[in-house]
């Protein structure tokens, strides 16, 4: 089966898995990579405590060079803070709508976030839609940009495979408040509920979900290519949803808690 049909039948964008590393230097993907873990087991570090985190290892950068490598890689300090950030005046933003609610059934409250995906010699980002009960990842893209052609890509195959969930929750980043993307979402009347700036708890899951995936998959792999990647995330996905018991869960899968309900 070529490479297009298989693309083709997954839904898959063929720029994905032909996509080639960008390229940066050696030395800012070996910092990135680590800004990346160091995001994982800090989430709260900003760009002061990261430059010195990245000193203490012998790598002595500026402050400058870690802030615009974490613009880069979509990183942002996670801490609550007065939000001084102007939206951008034609994108809307939607209050908060999961605070005190009980996620009680599959489909009643889905979400979606963007994280960095090292290669070994670029990096891609990965989108991915979960289901906040069961924690199944419904849907999931690769890109080489941050624009949101790949989050609609994502979301669309998720309502089309899945069906609608009452509530979608999203940070306030550009892709997720672009017209193209609420578009797809208001159409289907689905809730939008969106994350306070700074609030590192109001998408936990999905933020848990990427520990689990560069931990466990990610980080051990070491990607040389976007196909690389491709194939090997497409396999532990399979794998996440299907075989991997989560104890959160009470040891089920969750595609077994998703197709239950």
């Amino acid at each position: 089966m070529s490479i297009s049909h298989q693309c083709e039948l997954l839904s898959v964008c063929r720029s994905s898995y032909y996509y080639e590393p960008v390229p940066e230097s050696p030395l800012n993907l070996r910092l990135m990579r680590l800004l990346d873990q160091m995001h994982l087991d800090h989430p709260f570090a900003g760009s002061r405590m990261l430059t010195g985190l990245l000193g203490r290892r012998g790598y002595e950068v500026n402050r400058k060079r870690v802030q615009r490598l974490m613009r880069l890689m979509n990183l942002e300090a996670q801490y609550p803070r007065k939000n001084t950030s102007k939206p951008h005046p034609e994108h809307l933003i939607f209050p908060y709508l999961l605070r005190g609610v009980e996620i009680a059934r599959p489909n009643h409250v889905w979400s979606c976030d963007i994280t960095y995906l090292p290669l070994r010699g670029g990096f891609l980002y990965l989108m991915a839609v979960i289901d906040w009960f069961s924690r199944a990842v419904l849907s999931w893209e690769l890109s080489s940009s941050l624009s949101g052609d790949f989050c609609c890509t994502a979301l669309e195959r998720a309502l089309r495979k899945y069906g609608k969930p009452n509530i979608f929750n999203t940070d306030q980043g550009a892709q997720f408040t672009a017209k193209s993307f609420l578009e797809i979402l208001l159409g289907h009347g689905i809730q939008v509920s969106m994350d306070g700036r700074g609030r590192a708890l109001d998408n936990v899951f999905i933020e848990r979900l990427w520990r689990t995936v560069k931990y466990e998959e990610v980080y051990i792999r070491d990607y040389g290519s976007g196909s690389e990647a491709f194939q090997n995330l497409m396999r532990y996905f399979k794998f996440y949803n299907t075989r991997r018991p989560h104890r959160s869960l009470e040891g089920a899968t969750p595609f077994e808690v998703y197709l239950a309900a």
